[in-house]
């Protein structure tokens, strides 16, 4: 193998870090070598661009080093021949909570600090935005965790507790008294280390501006599940990011009033034509403002009748490995909330209604960016949701390697991190998805993963899913 300058530097820069991981999760590394050799490999790169075959890359620590048709094998290189398999990217999932659904009335929330780092590490989702928090400590110290190699999962930017107006439809949310409420929650959470910031559903024009304001100063940035406000209201305010694709906007109800979550907003959806003049001149400001959208089909298409074909198959939302990792209590409630989805349910229109949006925003040139969001009915799961949500993708009608761009690049675009992760490149950090078969021609194949690579170290995939079978719902 002939050394380059840039590799001949990482050799030489290895981090100490890349081989301190905690002693009780050495179990579950399958791989651990400060030279890795992937060979005879396809490679599906996070850039939109076409699959290369028959590739070698080289990990030096914990950065990919060079990447080659065919390359000799460095002298004490550990070599993985992974014919017949591809490397992607590791997911960069942009709504991705560590909490998870308790059931109630009003429902209540639990953090899932031990199941879900392991869940979305094993099935490749090596980076998160946690996009809203009901634990804002647990998630920064989870996050502590794992940076110093004691907790396994992903990287981790955390997201503030929610910033929601009056009317919250948990008690795991405080509600905002005004504008200096705003001001003061996003100070104080910055200073505690939160990254981002997320408004909810009744916040008014003014505290959402107060938001802005305030995270803008300090380089941090705003998304929202909204209702009170409407995309183009928050969009001219300068709102960074919208939640759930088209399926919490308010800017086609007839009788909208300012700073109100009208009712009827799914109707307005259901009716709305996506290739109409106010459609399009909604997408036209949120691509001029450099507003991007998340993709959360995942939790819509679970609350979809099960009868009903393509979108909502029982496939997707009965998958029996997703199934196993929950508890009893957690199964019962979900499939409980399944069986009383009424037949008639809109919820395979409405997600419809969101593919199309989402591919008109794209066509755009909108920055489409996608997480699972394992809330709603508890049929959405770490790790099982982020693969799922890149099917649906492609199902919107973007092609394999389009989807994987958007789960991949796009996230790191908008974290501001794409120069160290989102692409399979050399001199970025070494987070790879080894996936048995070809995701570019059977997007099903994702699904597949066997070797997780984070920082330079795989991990085994099944081992780690075996490990938290039936804590999800409990830890």
């Amino acid at each position: 193998m002939k050394i380059t300058s840039a590799v001949l530097l990482l050799l030489l820069c290895v981090q100490l870090s890349f081989a301190q991981i905690g002693a009780q999760n050495q179990q579950f590394v399958r791989v651990n070598s400060k030279i890795v050799v992937l060979k005879n490999v396809r490679i599906i790169d996070g850039t939109g661009a076409e699959a290369r075959e028959n590739q070698t890359i080289v990990l030096i620590g914990d950065r990919i080093g060079s990447i080659t048709p065919a390359a000799s094998i460095p002298a004490g290189a550990e070599v993985l021949d992974l014919t017949g398999y591809t490397v992607l990217p590791g997911l960069v999932g942009m709504h991705n909570h560590l909490f998870y659904p308790m059931g109630g009335n009003p429902p209540i929330y639990s953090n899932m600090a031990i199941s879900f780092p392991r869940l979305y590490l094993a099935l490749g989702v090596t980076t998160i935005r946690t996009t809203g928090s009901v634990a804002p400590y647990t998630d920064l110290e989870t996050k502590r965790l794992i940076d110093n190699g004691r907790v396994l999962g992903p990287r981790m930017h955390i997201t503030a507790p929610y910033l929601e107006g009056k009317g919250a439809f948990t008690p795991v949310m405080h509600q905002l008294t005004g504008v200096e409420d705003a001001r003061r929650m996003v100070n104080f959470w910055a200073d505690q280390g939160a990254t981002s910031f997320k408004a909810y559903m009744n916040i008014t024009r003014d505290e959402l501006r107060a938001t802005v304001e305030e995270a803008h100063k300090r380089k941090l940035k705003v998304t929202g599940h909204l209702c009170s406000v409407t995309y183009k209201e928050a969009a001219e305010i300068g709102i960074d990011n919208l939640e759930h694709g088209l399926l919490a906007s308010t800017d086609f109800v007839a009788d909208k009033k300012p700073d109100q979550c009208p009712q009827g907003g799914s109707a307005s959806l259901l009716n709305l034509d996506v290739n109409s003049a106010a459609a399009q001149e909604t997408i036209k400001t949120l691509v001029e403002k450099k507003v991007a959208i998340t993709s959360t089909l995942p939790v819509f298409e679970a609350s979809a009748p099960i009868a009903q074909t393509g979108i909502g198959a029982s496939s997707a939302v009965l998958n029996p490995r997703m199934l196993n990792t929950m508890s009893t209590d957690a199964r019962v409630r979900y499939l409980t909330n399944r069986a009383r989805i009424p037949a008639n349910a809109p919820s395979v229109q409405l997600v419809k209604k969101s593919m199309e949006f989402e591919r008109a925003f794209v066509k755009a040139g909108g920055l489409l960016v996608t997480g699972l969001d394992p809330t709603g009915n508890g049929g959405v799961v770490a790790g099982f949701g982020d693969l799922r949500g890149v099917e649906l993708l492609v199902e919107a009608g973007f092609t394999p390697v389009e989807a994987i761009r958007i789960a991949t690049l796009n996230g790191a675009i908008l974290l501001s991190e794409d120069s160290r992760i989102g692409s399979v490149t050399s001199g970025k950090f070494a987070d790879l998805i080894i996936v048995k078969g070809n995701p570019a021609a059977t997007i099903a194949d994702m699904n597949n993963v066997e070797i997780v690579f984070k920082n330079g170290i795989g991990y085994d995939t099944e081992k780690l899913i075996q490990s938290v079978q039936g804590l999800v719902g409990i830890r």
